[in-house]
């Protein structure tokens, strides 16, 4: 009696067990909870106030990655220095890479001015956009990729796990027609300011451009600020967007120049949904 006790706890503490997931940053972390609600336990690499470009995990983070189950990797810069160091400490450790499957643009190239000595100095700001999470149609097929993943680790709670999946692309949709409806009174002017190129998904998505300050990790020389400069009073762009990661310095001496505000909002922030409404309220000038 006293052993089918024990191998009836033990069962149940199978089948209720959390899952130990790891996430690079806080949007994949709400994409997560969302799907896997209290089934999963998600440690963030990336805390506030960070940037994914130069991050490197804490000792107590390390701990962490020793006992995941599931790393979800978005790409993010930071990932390829190491994620092949988490694997070797954890082989056990599944990878699973949002981003596959979502086409990827560009990151914005040198401004002419400055193309040769952004080559000479190798920043690392080149190549494919990471930003893939603020797009809504990136966040559908990320979302369905986690839930994948959580129903193959966890395959008795697949029905939870696919419910909440419904549930949040609803969420997604809602977001989208949103933001669709807020920015459906910008006619021609489609274009926005912003001081890091992290936008360019929610762009695309919308019909907008970005107008970079910072590209390939570099701030504009005199000549190419000044380009800059007449194109956002040409495109009578409203505001300057900025990111608590970054310093909002040279994005002052811009606002102050355009006589228009600098406003701090972050692609990183958790509350995905409301933070593309609210990035869309300001481009739209309805804040």
């Amino acid at each position: 009696m006293m052993k089918m006790t024990l191998i009836l706890l033990t069962l149940n503490t199978m089948l209720f067990a959390n899952i130990n997931t790891i996430v690079s940053n806080l949007p994949e972390q709400t994409f997560v909870k969302a799907i896997g609600k209290e089934k999963v336990n998600v440690a963030v690499m990336v805390q506030p106030g960070n940037s994914p470009h130069n991050y490197e995990p804490k000792p107590s983070q390390m701990v962490e990655i020793s006992k995941a189950e599931l790393y979800f990797a978005i790409g993010v810069e930071f990932e390829a220095a190491w994620l092949g160091k988490f694997k070797s400490l954890n082989p056990k450790m599944q990878i699973v890479d949002l981003a596959e499957g979502i086409t990827k643009i560009e990151m914005p190239k040198a401004h002419d001015d400055d193309e040769h000595e952004a080559h000479h100095e190798g920043h690392n700001h080149t190549g494919s956009d990471p930003h893939i999470w603020t797009s809504p149609a990136n966040v559908k097929h990320i979302a369905q990729t986690i839930y994948k993943a959580l129903a193959q680790k966890d395959p008795a709670n697949a029905g939870f796990y696919k419910t909440n999946l419904e549930a949040f692309l609803l969420t997604v949709e809602e977001t989208d027609t949103q933001i669709k409806q807020i920015l459906s009174t910008l006619g021609n002017q489609r274009k926005f300011m912003v001081f890091h190129p992290s936008w360019g998904y929610f762009a695309k998505a919308y019909d907008l451009e970005q107008i970079a300050v910072e590209v390939e990790g570099k701030e504009p020389k005199p000549k190419v600020l000044m380009h800059l400069l007449s194109e956002a009073k040409e495109e009578r762009v409203s505001a300057i967007f900025t990111q608590p990661e970054f310093s909002d310095a040279v994005s002052q001496v811009i606002a102050k120049e355009l006589q228009i505000p600098v406003k701090k909002i972050s692609p990183l922030a958790p509350n995905w949904s409301e933070n593309l409404i609210g990035m869309a309220k300001a481009i739209a000038g309805k804040e």
